[in-house]
């Protein structure tokens, strides 16, 4: 059995940057370091800083008095933030800049006066604190048949924006149910959906194309992974994500020539690596990496600082 692995795939910029910044932090400041949220969607990457002395919480409360505390790369509210001073916190922002950019986006729309969306997942830490960017209503939506019920008057000017890591072929039917409602519908110049979201979806589209199975590697609460699992599915290749190679089993290899391999923007290559030697070690055949976007995009650590 042939194995094909996507490019790109894995780590981003964003989670790379991230993460360093709890290893300065921990380097600088000695353990513990509190990360308010799972500073990005991957087990193993967790169980590796939690080893190394980070903590992570779900509530500020958590945290003792006058410690050092990192937020998540997916963002957080400004009364999170505002919170954060009341309690004596030292806080680092992991933020991802491309998250950032969502937050400065939002608030402009605010400013202008514009009745808010927020295309993505009621729940995931990445809506909450782009919500949590304005004093005003935001209603989140996914899907397209929520646009008829939007509270939203005749006339009303309106903005969006968009989590980063949606399905893009998904976010397209949910912008073109958006426009015919709204015509007057303020966009962005460039969508919100992330570089390496959209390179690896378009990815997998190929990948899915190519093989007779197609496995992701993510732990199950990222966004970004569970869409290259259904971007997969949707080109009727049979898909499963997994958090590592433990979680193959024999039985789905039945029959298979050749089986694709990506992996979500918060799972490690050496997780990939793994997957790989597991495979081959069921039936052994060729490895070849696809041709691919090389990216080549970094994000600056912040320096460690307090705020």
């Amino acid at each position: 059995m042939d194995i094909l692995l996507a490019k790109p795939r894995g780590f981003c910029a964003g989670v790379n940057r991230a993460i360093a910044l709890v290893h300065s932090a921990l380097e600088e400041y000695g353990a513990p370091v509190y990360v308010l949220h799972e500073i990005v969607h991957n087990t193993h990457v967790l169980t590796e800083l939690r080893e190394l002395g980070a903590v992570f919480v779900e509530s500020l409360d958590e945290i003792p008095p006058g410690s050092h505390t990192i937020f998540s790369a997916h963002g957080v509210s400004r009364e999170v933030v505002d919170r954060a001073a009341v309690l004596g916190l030292h806080t680092l922002d992991a933020t991802c800049p491309l998250v950032a950019r969502v937050h400065r986006r939002i608030i402009r729309l605010h400013r202008a006066g514009c009745a808010l969306l927020v295309l993505g997942h009621r729940g995931h830490p990445e809506v909450e604190g782009t919500c949590g960017q304005v004093d005003s209503p935001v209603a989140v939506i996914a899907r397209p048949e929520e646009v008829a019920a939007l509270p939203v008057p005749a006339g009303a000017k309106v903005g969006y924006v968009t989590q980063t890591t949606l399905s893009v072929d998904e976010t397209e039917v949910l912008l073109a149910a958006l426009r015919d409602r709204f015509p007057q519908l303020e966009e962005p110049d460039h969508s919100d959906i992330c570089y390496a979201t959209t390179n690896r979806q378009q990815a997998v589209r190929e990948l899915a194309e190519l093989c007779d199975l197609v496995l992701i590697v993510g732990s199950k609460n990222s966004s970004n992974s569970n869409r290259l699992k259904e971007v997969a599915a949707a080109r009727k290749t049979p898909a499963y994500l997994i958090d590592d190679a433990r979680d193959i089993q024999p039985e789905w290899l039945a029959g298979i020539q050749r089986v694709g391999v990506s992996a979500g923007a918060s799972a490690p290559e050496h997780l990939v690596s793994e997957v790989v030697v597991r495979l081959q070690a069921i039936s052994p055949g060729a490895v070849e990496e696809m041709a691919g976007e090389d990216e080549g995009i970094s994000f600056p650590v912040p320096g460690i600082r307090e705020r």
